[in-house]
Order: structure tokens, then C-alpha cells, then sequence
């Protein structure tokens, strides 16, 4: 067999799908492996280069194949789909993605450590457990209304809300026992979600990065640590614009024949990033719109062009390079100056 220089693995639970080309582009593996196969075989193989598509269970094969010497790469989903011909199976995306590791201008996913996903796992229990505090309290919200029992919005109100309808006797004796039922989820669902965030918080208090992060307007610690957790590393992208493109928040481009037309962002990227980007620039914008008016001269001008919404989209896109710029330069945040050259940035 001719020394094969870049194998495409399309992976699955239990079935592995290895192509492997050599020095010419010619195929000279084709092979269908079980998880156990598939390790013994690249224990034996001499160090190559291995494609696989970027997922979850892909950083830990990452980290396995790498000990055993060889090199992995991981391409996005998206990134590797031109290359799959037609009549899909597990041979033609194992060749697509041999074939997408061929062209030299090919992006590739970092490979996480345990570490890190170990943080992006507090991250993600955090946020199913938020909604699961958010389905219980409509549940209960939407069983009291049935008898006639509503209450303000406010999580703060649930607590004598659920008090209130226990003394009221107009609700049967089968659903007050249902709803102590249903407030004692949410009570656990609570004290869960606290010592989570205790968690984070703290993982955020010893990383210096993040930390500074969340001197900017609009990221608190919950943002500035997903960004340190979720974001590659900002000197792969040449500019702050570049990097807000990444998280999709630039516009979409339709342009042609020499007309320029932009559409709405491109939502593109990382969706729970870009969300609480957004979030918080909603935040900031809410402050500036209020009876005070506090914020910066260029959203305060901003605001007498567009719509509060369209705002804070486009003060999460300022948000996003300023971030950027504090990452790559290891600089804190100062309001007068980088304020000022947020839009020199986008256009570096």
C-alpha cells in the first residue's frame, strides 16, 4: 500500500468509515471499522493526517488519535458539504471530507481539551436549567388561570404567587397537592441553577480574560465567559469586523452587478453567543432610552435613526470588535478611545 499522507473518517456511535489518499490524490483505503477496530488500526498506522467533521464526540477521537501520533484536523459541517457527491452514504462522507482537506484555503475547528469542555458543559447545564425554571413557572402560571388565578410576570412574584394558592379554597384539594408538587421542581430547579452559577461565576473570577471582558457595557460574566469558552482564537481573524462576521452579525451580502445590497445578519456562527450578545446590547439600549438617556453619543445619534431593536444589533456588532480588540491585545476596556475606533476596527 502506497504511504497514505490524509484520511476523511465519517464517524458515528459505533461504525467508522476511513478513506485515505496518498502523495498523488489517489485513493488507497477504503475501509469500515468498529470504535474498538478503528483505534487498533491507527495504533498500527504510520502518523498521518486525519480529517474528521467537527461535533461533540469528535474533540474526544481528537484527543485519542493524537496521542497514537497522528495529526486531526476537524471542518465544520457546513464547510464539508460542497464536497459530498451526490447519493449520500458513510463512503461518499468520509470522501468528502478527505476531499475538503485538500484545498488549501480550508478553515478548521479548533480541537478542545477536557478542560474546556468541561467549562462549555457548565455553560450548557446552566442554560437547560434556566429552561427548565422557565417551563415550570409557565406551567403553573397557565394551571392557575384555569381557576381564575393570575399574577404579574416576574419570577420574583412566584414564590407568593404559589403561597396565594394554597390558602385559596376555590381551588380543588387534588390541585393545590399538584401544584406543591409543581413548586417543589421548581424550588430544586432553583437551588440547582445557584450553585451552578456559583460555578461560574468563580470560574469566571480566576480567568483574567474574561474578567476584562466584562468591563465592557453590555457583557456580564455569564457573556465574557462564553466568549472565553466558545470563541476561537481571535488571531485567526484579521480584524474585529471579521470576527463579528463569524458570529453573524454583519449583514447578509446580495450584491451584484456592481449594486450593493445588504439584508439582515447572517446568524451565522456561534447562535448562543450572538444571542447574549444581543441581549446585553438590548440592555444597554433600554438604559439609553429611558429618562435618563445614558450611553454613548454615537447610540444616543444611533437611536434618532433606527429602531431600538435595530440598535441593538448594531451595538452587539460594536460589542463583538471591541471584544475582539481587548482579546488580541490583552489591553483593558476604556470607554473614550475604544468607543471611538470601534468602527476604524470593523474596517481594519
Amino acid at each position: 500500500m502506497s504511504q497514505i499522507i490524509r484520511i476523511g473518517m465519517d464517524t458515528s456511535k459505533h461504525i467508522f468509515q476511513l478513506h485515505g489518499v496518498d502523495a498523488s490524490e489517489q485513493v488507497v483505503l477504503r475501509k469500515r471499522l468498529s470504535r474498538k477496530a478503528m483505534l487498533e488500526f491507527f495504533a498500527k498506522l504510520a502518523p498521518t493526517v486525519i480529517v474528521i467533521e467537527a461535533c461533540g464526540a469528535a474533540h474526544y477521537l481528537a484527543r485519542e488519535l493524537g496521542r497514537l501520533g497522528h495529526t486531526v484536523k476537524l471542518i465544520a459541517p457546513q464547510l464539508v458539504k460542497p464536497y459530498v457527491p451526490r447519493n449520500k452514504n458513510d463512503g461518499r462522507d468520509a470522501e468528502g471530507l478527505c476531499e475538503a482537506a485538500s484545498r488549501p484555503r480550508m478553515r478548521y475547528v479548533p480541537v478542545k481539551t477536557a478542560e474546556q469542555q468541561a467549562a462549555l458543559m457548565l455553560l450548557g447545564v446552566r442554560e437547560q436549567l434556566v429552561m427548565r425554571r422557565t417551563q415550570l413557572s409557565n406551567t403553573i402560571r397557565g394551571y392557575a388561570a384555569e381557576f381564575g388565578l393570575t399574577e404579574a410576570k416576574g419570577l420574583d412574584k412566584l414564590s407568593a404567587f404559589l403561597a396565594a394558592i394554597e390558602r385559596d379554597e376555590r381551588v380543588p384539594a387534588l390541585a393545590r397537592e399538584l401544584f406543591v408538587t409543581l413548586a417543589r421542581q421548581y424550588d430544586q430547579v432553583q437551588v440547582e441553577l445557584k450553585a451552578i452559577e456559583a460555578k461560574l461565576v468563580a470560574w469566571h473570577r480566576a480567568d483574567a480574560l474574561s474578567r476584562r471582558l466584562a468591563q465592557i457595557p453590555g457583557i456580564g460574566p455569564v457573556t465574557a465567559a462564553a466568549l472565553v469558552m466558545k470563541a476561537p482564537d481571535p488571531h485567526a481573524f484579521r480584524s474585529g469586523r471579521l470576527f463579528a462576521a463569524w458570529l453573524g452579525l454583519t449583514p447578509k451580502d446580495h450584491s451584484t452587478a456592481g449594486k450593493t445590497r445588504l439584508g439582515k445578519i447572517t446568524r451565522a456562527g456561534d447562535e448562543r453567543l450572538r444571542q447574549l450578545l444581543v441581549v446585553g446590547a438590548t440592555a444597554v439600549v433600554k438604559q439609553a432610552t429611558g429618562k435618563h438617556r445614558r450611553g454613548s453619543r454615537w447610540l444616543l445619534d444611533l437611536l434618532e435613526r433606527k429602531t431600538p431593536k435595530q440598535a441593538a444589533v448594531a451595538l452587539a456588532n460594536k460589542t463583538a470588535r471591541i471584544a475582539w480588540k481587548l482579546m488580541t491585545t490583552g489591553e483593558d476596556y476604556d470607554s473614550a478611545r475604544l468607543d471611538a475606533r470601534a468602527d476604524v476596527l470593523g474596517a481594519a
